[in-house]
């Protein structure tokens, strides 16, 4: 589905016509806002055609493919890319002039960032929210490179950026609060979940990720298990109970004392520094915060129907199963 044409939008451009900036501008477009895909290397005629068509094509052929499983009418798929604006350097200028909500994602290196914030700063408006896309460089570091530090923060999106819902948004010292909320909602608009972090490196998904993805790796150099197993138990055991509690939801949900000793064994037969606890989970534990069995842990549970909030994780679990067609209805004969 899509808005309609006639929403009010706030005037967004991706700066960088590469993967994620066509990502972001489909996301936007998608929810009917209109985008300019701006370009800022100089190229001839021909690359800039080249760029073009490659660009188009790729928009076309997401949103084809979005179509084709189902998800919209394949009739909207015009509509929709047309309002994304390829955007040539020469008339970058006029673009970001009327720019309210700009996303820089040129490539991952300090000095094209340097660069590209340089044309940004000299055009934007003085009142548009900045952000940039990297993945891994510190918004601080960028920051010092933008005009109005204020209104800058950093937008990490999880591709693909036009269907994973979460966006990180990490933001420094002296980012407005006021543009972390505008930042936050206009995200919302176009149906994201924002999550906010600070200056971290690897913001919070990325972080969490590279640790599974290290030890999976790890698992099969050792011939622990094979590639196939791991991923059957990463999707059907791992994946599905993390897709219906978050991490630390589930910490609290089996108690922070099953993590903390596990944590020692691990850490005896696997490998100290990567399974060592943190020391927030030794002074929970010296509280007697283990989590929900407790009354409070990460979270705190004074007042809440436990009994309702086992009953709605079972069912959160039970809708995964559902999904990933593993639930067995009961068998009514006796078997031998």
């Amino acid at each position: 589905m899509t808005a309609p044409d006639s929403m009010p939008s706030p005037r967004v451009a991706a700066v960088g016509a590469g993967r994620m900036g066509r990502g972001i501008a489909i996301a936007f477009a998608y929810a009917g806002h209109r985008v300019s895909l701006v370009d800022l290397r100089e190229r001839s005629d021909d690359a800039w055609q080249r760029l073009q068509a490659e660009a188009r094509g790729e928009i076309e052929a997401s949103l084809a493919g979005l179509a084709a499983l189902g998800m919209f009418d394949a009739d909207l798929v015009p509509t929709i890319s047309a309002r994304v604006e390829l955007v040539r350097a020469d008339a970058a200028a006029k673009a970001l002039s009327a720019v309210e909500l700009l996303f820089e994602g040129v490539p991952e290196t300090l000095e094209a960032k340097r660069e590209a914030f340089e044309v940004i700063n000299a055009h934007c408006p003085e009142d548009a929210i900045l952000t940039s896309t990297t993945s891994s460089i510190l918004v601080t570091q960028i920051a010092e490179f933008v005009h109005r530090p204020e209104r800058f923060l950093n937008i990490h999106w999880l591709n693909p950026a036009y269907v994973i819902p979460v966006v990180e948004l990490s933001h420094h010292p002296r980012t407005d609060p006021a543009v972390l909320a505008r930042a936050k909602a206009l995200m919302e608009e176009i149906g994201k979940l924002p999550v906010v972090c600070g200056p971290t490196p690897g913001y919070i998904v990325p972080r969490l990720q590279a640790l599974v993805m290290n030890e999976a790796a790890r698992m099969i150099e050792e011939g622990a298990a094979t590639a196939e197993e791991i991923d059957k138990a990463t999707r059907y055991g791992l994946g599905l109970r993390f897709a219906a509690l978050g991490v630390v939801e589930f910490i609290d949900f089996g108690g922070a004392d099953i993590l903390h000793h596990a944590s020692r064994e691990m850490s005896a037969s696997v490998d100290a520094a990567r399974y060592q606890a943190p020391p927030i989970l030794d002074r929970m534990m010296a509280q007697g915060r283990l989590g929900l069995k407790s009354g409070s842990g990460f979270y705190d549970y004074a007042g809440r129907d436990v009994g309702a909030y086992r009953a709605d994780v079972l069912l959160r679990t039970l809708g995964m199963l559902r999904h990933a067609g593993l639930w067995r209805a009961p068998v009514s004969t006796t078997v031998g």
